[in-house]
């Protein structure tokens, strides 16, 4: 065999060797995945695996993207396409975590099939051409009937994506709504009257007090019982959303105690100054005693680890909201009344519950804290919190906060360094507030004779056997109507998120605890960091620019004043012409170069991003075919010392 033969043979080796290095690596790629990315986005949570693996029938999602009509859209929904492929890749990790759930990639067409069937699931349209339509939903279906969607990918719930989904799953089996026993001293479900007072206040023109609006919502998706405010048992509900409790019995606290224990899920809303409890106003008109309008459950929260502070305020200058008492005063920020926003950090951004937030509410609202001595026991999440200039602050006497001065409070207030918690999620194996039990008395005899008999010893779980999952908010007004809704004739619309904080919580909470462990995830589209520190540079040094313009043109049109002035004060009517020409030239020609730096320094600016591409760009270009020259290159050098090796061996 000639040497030209035997090259083309090695050729042919190498091709097949080639080929077959590519197919079994894309074999192996489909088992075996590394996540690269910073935040590991593409890397589901322990959470998600353990609702996935406790998945025992089998499952198909459907995703729903229309990838064609992309094609013929604007830019704005081709731009979806990345946040497509990052969902699809997502959903690729979901089924192969478990092999009963089937992954389905629709491209619904229109007057097909796939088309008519996002519709009947009620995927949201959008309208590319007369013809063509926008789709990018999910559906989640098991063999027994059960669905759940997800009717549109909304890009500002991509870092919530992980959660959307698993919640979906997590909840696709159950096929009736969650009971919420709510135990509130507000009407927040209406007030409850018998048939013979709903038929009096009806004759006399009087209407019965309406169910909050946030009642009214969340009652589309949950059912609701109410618990007594002396209950001494809880039972048969899901989750307790306890709101301005005031007085409670020692019975009731023991009953919430115990339901918490069981591994029963709750919301506590306290308030130091709740404005919706205004009381009897019977009582206020006749002057009786001043009505509490605070509310406390620290009797279970400090065993639980955490405190609300009573009489305690959190304030922050930089979220003080301003108010107009009456007509005759002039408008003031009131440090009470806080617009908690995303800009300026007040949202936990890892937690599910709150990370899409961006605007909530609060008056004269309370700080959530934990019990350092009990931070080894459980976990602390803020939700909801100041800026770091928050601080706590109290009112001087009760009275300041009914005889409003929001100047005076401002001046009293004091900047902290720290953020103060107005909502918390509380983790951890709860201790029982009532280790000992309580006392019930007895029940009395039928015939009512005999001795008294001795009160009844009622005992209960001492501490929780698996973790306990609470939220507290510091705030009770956060959520009635004037807050959390624009109430009109017409209906109510949410007034910020003061509602959606509610909800969140309560969906989270309503899941397993696989679901509540779930993180927020990062961004998919990564920011280009030196590409920002180069444009953040050039605009500094531009607004240096500007800055030096606007002060030359100050500084001319001043001394052009000084002349003006010096003329009149002379008794002169006509002012130099030639002077006053030369000034206004004089201030062109200084605009004039400064402009000038202006447009360098964008232009330099611009140099050096499209420089930093080339860079770029030349390196994503030249580094695969340059790690192959090289590893050509050892290899030549390997084979030229071997050649020569075997020489010196046969010579010698």
């Amino acid at each position: 065999m000639n040497r030209m033969n035997r090259t083309i043979l090695a050729m042919i080796f190498v091709a097949v060797i080639t080929v077959s290095a590519v197919v079994v690596v894309t074999a192996l790629a489909g088992t075996k995945k590394v996540d690269i990315t910073a935040e590991k986005l593409y890397t589901l949570s322990e959470g998600t695996k353990t609702i996935l693996n406790k998945i025992n029938q089998p499952v198909t999602i459907k995703l729903f993207y229309a990838k064609t009509a992309t094609t013929k859209a604007l830019d704005e929904i081709k731009g979806y396409n990345d946040y497509y492929y990052f969902v699809k890749a997502l959903l690729e990790e979901y089924a192969s975590v478990n092999n009963k759930i089937k992954l389905e990639i629709i491209d619904p067409r229109p007057f097909s099939e796939e088309e008519q069937e996002a519709l009947r699931y009620g995927l949201k349209r959008f309208a590319v051409t007369e013809e063509e339509g926008f789709f990018f939903g999910l559906v989640a279906k098991t063999e027994y009937g059960a669905v759940k969607t997800i009717e549109f990918f909304a890009p500002d719930r991509q870092n919530l994506i992980e959660y959307d989904i698993s919640y979906l799953l997590d909840t696709l089996t159950t096929r009736q709504k969650s009971k919420i026993g709510v135990l509130s001293s507000l009407p927040v479900m209406g007030e409850d009257l018998s048939p013979y007072m709903m038929q009096m206040m009806q004759q006399t023109g009087q209407r019965p007090q309406q169910p909050w609006v946030i009642t009214r919502h969340l009652g589309q998706k949950y059912e609701f019982e109410k618990i007594a405010t002396d209950a001494a048992s809880i039972e048969g509900v899901d989750m307790l959303l306890v709101i301005h409790p005031k007085d409670l019995s020692e019975k009731t606290l023991f009953a919430i105690d115990q339901f918490v224990l069981k591994g029963g899920r709750a919301i506590f809303m306290v308030d130091p100054f709740c404005l919706s409890d205004i009381g009897d106003p019977q009582q206020q008109m006749y002057g009786q005693a001043q009505h509490d309008q605070s509310s406390s459950i620290n009797v279970l929260l400090n065993k639980w680890g955490v405190n609300v502070p009573d009489d305690a305020y959190a304030g922050d200058k930089t979220l003080a909201e301003v108010v107009q008492l009456n007509r005759n005063s002039s408008p003031e920020k009131l440090i009470g009344f806080l617009s908690f926003n995303s800009a300026r950090g007040c949202f936990n951004k890892d937690n599910v519950i709150s990370s899409a937030l961006a605007n909530v509410k609060t008056i004269f609202g309370g700080v959530v804290e934990p019990v350092e001595s009990m931070a080894d026991q459980i976990s602390f999440t803020p939700l909801v919190t100041t800026s770091k200039q928050g601080n706590v602050w109290k009112p001087v006497t009760p009275i300041s906060l009914q005889r409003l001065d929001p100047r005076r409070l401002m001046e009293q207030f004091t900047p902290g360094d720290k953020a103060q918690a107005v909502g918390a999620l509380i983790t951890g194996k709860f201790k029982s507030a009532f280790p000992d039990g309580i006392e019930q008395e007895a029940k009395e005899s039928a015939d009512g004779q005999g001795q008294a008999a001795e009160p009844e010893k009622i005992a209960g779980l001492t501490e929780a056997a698996e973790n306990c999952n609470i939220i507290v908010f510091a705030d009770v007004d956060f959520v009635g109507d004037s807050f959390a809704y624009n109430v009109s004739p017409f209906g109510a619309s949410p007034n910020g998120d003061n509602a959606a904080l509610l909800m969140n919580s309560i969906d989270n909470l309503l899941g397993s605890d696989d679901l509540i462990a779930i993180r927020s995830r990062g961004n998919f589209r990564r920011p280009f960091t030196l590409v920002d520190k180069i444009e953040a540079e050039a605009e500094a040094r531009t607004e240096e620019q500007v800055k030096q313009i606007q002060d030359d043109i100050a500084g001319f049109e001043k001394e052009l004043n000084n002349i003006l002035t010096e003329a009149r004060g002379q008794g002169q009517l006509v002012i130099d012409a030639a002077q006053f020409e030369d000034s206004r030239k004089a201030l062109e020609l200084k605009i004039h170069e400064s402009k000038k730096k202006l447009r360098d320094a964008q232009l330099a600016r611009r140099e050096g991003i499209e420089k930093l591409g080339d860079k770029l760009a030349l390196f994503n270009t030249a580094a695969a075919p340059a790690v192959i020259l090289v590893i050509a290159i050892c290899l030549t050098v390997q084979r030229s010392v071997k050649r020569r090796s075997y020489i010196a061996r046969n010579k010698g």
